[in-house]
C-alpha cells in the first residue's frame, strides 16, 4: 500500500487553513470557501475521522470588520484586530458546522501552553476530551495576548505542535499554492511539483528558500512544520486549498499536493520521546497487580495500584514506575503533584474527590502518556 493510500486509514487529522485562503487574499472572510471546507470536514467526520482545525485569519478578519485597509504595525492594534476578528471567524465556523449537527470549540494557545509541562498536559487532555465528545476544536494562536517573545511565529508551526498534542496521523496544510515545488514556480518555469519526499530530507530546506514575504509562499515554515510533525509520527501534506473537494480527495488517496512523510507511526514516536527525552522527577512504587495490568493489558496506572511516592514532582512531569523489587517497568507523565499523589495512592479513583477536595483525573498516569519496558 502506498503512502497516499494509507491516508484512508488515518484516523486523526489536523487541518490548517492559511490566512490567504480564509480571507480571499485579504478581502475579508471567504464565506463560500469556508462553507465548502466545512462540508468536506463534516464528510470526514461522518466517515469516522477525528479532526482538529487550525485556523488563521483572525487579524485579517478583524481588519475588515474595523474598516482598516492596511495591517497595523503596533502590537496592541494587531491584538485588538485579532480579538475582533476571532469573534467573527469562530461564529462563522459554528454556524456552518451546526448545519451538519456538529459542535465546535474555540481553543486559543500560546507558546507557554506547550512549553510548560503542566499546561501541555492540560491542553492535551482538553483536546482529547473534545475529540471524545465528537466536537471539532478550532485552534488559533492567542493573538490577543501573545507577544513577539512567545509567538509560534506562524500557524504552520502551531499545526505541527497540535499534531504532536493529539498524536495525529496526518497534518494537512492548506495553502494558496498547489503544493511544494523544486524551485519557485513564479520565477523558474522548470520548477516541478514535488509529489512525495521524506520530511527529514535535508534537500527540502534548500528547495523551500528563505521564507521571505514573497519567498515561495512561505514554504520554509511549512517544511519546518513537517519536520516537527514527523518527530511525533505525523505525515504532512501541503496542498492547494482551493482545489475542488480537496480534503475528501486526499482521504481517498488521490495524489494532490506534496506529501512529506514521517519515518515512524505516531504512537511509536511518542513512546520513543517519552522514553528518552525527558528527565525523571520522581518514582512510583507499584504493587504486583498494577505491574501485571500495565505489562499485560496496556491499561492506565490507577492510584489503587501504587504503594509509595518518591521525589518532588509537579503535574505533567516525568516519573519512573518501579516494581516492589526496585526494577523499572515504565515511565510516564503524571497527572498529580507529588503531595497529592501521596494522599491518594492505594485508594480507588472514586475516593479522589473526598481526599483532595476536587475530582481530578481517574488515572495517576494515562496509558497514552506512558511507555512500558
Amino acid at each position: 500500500m502506498s503512502k497516499r493510500q494509507e491516508l484512508n486509514r488515518a484516523q486523526r487529522w489536523v487541518v490548517k487553513i492559511g490566512s490567504a485562503l480564509l480571507t480571499n487574499d485579504g478581502k475579508g472572510l471567504d464565506y463560500a470557501a469556508i462553507a465548502e471546507w466545512v462540508a468536506q470536514i463534516a464528510a470526514l467526520k461522518k466517515s469516522g475521522i477525528e479532526l482538529v482545525l487550525v485556523s488563521s485569519g483572525a487579524v485579517a478578519a478583524g481588519m475588515t470588520r474595523l474598516g482598516w485597509n492596511e495591517r497595523p504595525t503596533e502590537v496592541h492594534l494587531l491584538q485588538a484586530a485579532a480579538a475582533v476578528g476571532q469573534m467573527g471567524l469562530v461564529q462563522n465556523y459554528q454556524t456552518e458546522f451546526s448545519q451538519y449537527g456538529l459542535h465546535t470549540a474555540q481553543v486559543l494557545l500560546d507558546h507557554d501552553d506547550l512549553s510548560s509541562r503542566e499546561r501541555y498536559l492540560n491542553a492535551r487532555s482538553t483536546l482529547r476530551a473534545l475529540l471524545d465528545l465528537n466536537v471539532i476544536p478550532i485552534v488559533n494562536e492567542n493573538d490577543t495576548v501573545v507577544t513577539d517573545e512567545i509567538r509560534f511565529g506562524d500557524n504552520d508551526t502551531l499545526g505541527a505542535l497540535v499534531a504532536n498534542l493529539i498524536d495525529a496521523d496526518v497534518l494537512v496544510i492548506m495553502t494558496d499554492q498547489d503544493g511544494m515545488y523544486t524551485a519557485d514556480p513564479r520565477s523558474n518555469p522548470d520548477a516541478q511539483l514535488i509529489s512525495e519526499m521524506a520530511a527529514a530530507d535535508d534537500r527540502l530546506s534548500a528547495m523551500a528558500g528563505d521564507g521571505g514575504s514573497l519567498g515561495r509562499g512561505g514554504m520554509i515554515t511549512k517544511v519546518r512544520a513537517a519536520k516537527v510533525a514527523a518527530r511525533s509520527g505525523a505525515d504532512t501534506i501541503i496542498v492547494g486549498g482551493r482545489q475542488n473537494a480537496v480534503l475528501t480527495r486526499l482521504h481517498a488517496g488521490e495524489a494532490l499536493g506534496t506529501l512529506l512523510w514521517a519515518d515512524q507511526q505516531p504512537q511509536a514516536a511518542r513512546k520513543r520521546w517519552l522514553a528518552g527525552h525527558l528527565q525523571s522527577r520522581g518514582t512510583l512504587i507499584l504493587d504486583d497487580g498494577a505491574v501485571g495490568v500495565l505489562q499485560k493489558q496496556g491499561k492506565s496506572l490507577l492510584p489503587v495500584g501504587v504503594r509509595e511516592v518518591q521525589g518532588d514532582f509537579k503535574r505533567g512531569e516525568m516519573v519512573v514506575c518501579k516494581d516492589l523489587q526496585g526494577r523499572e517497568i515504565g515511565r510516564g507523565l503524571v497527572n498529580y503533584h507529588a503531595t497529592e499523589a501521596a494522599q491518594i495512592i492505594g485508594l480507588s479513583s472514586s475516593k479522589i474527590v473526598s481526599v483532595l477536595g476536587y475530582q481530578g483525573d481517574e488515572e495517576l498516569i494515562h496509558r497514552d502518556n506512558m511507555v512500558i519496558h
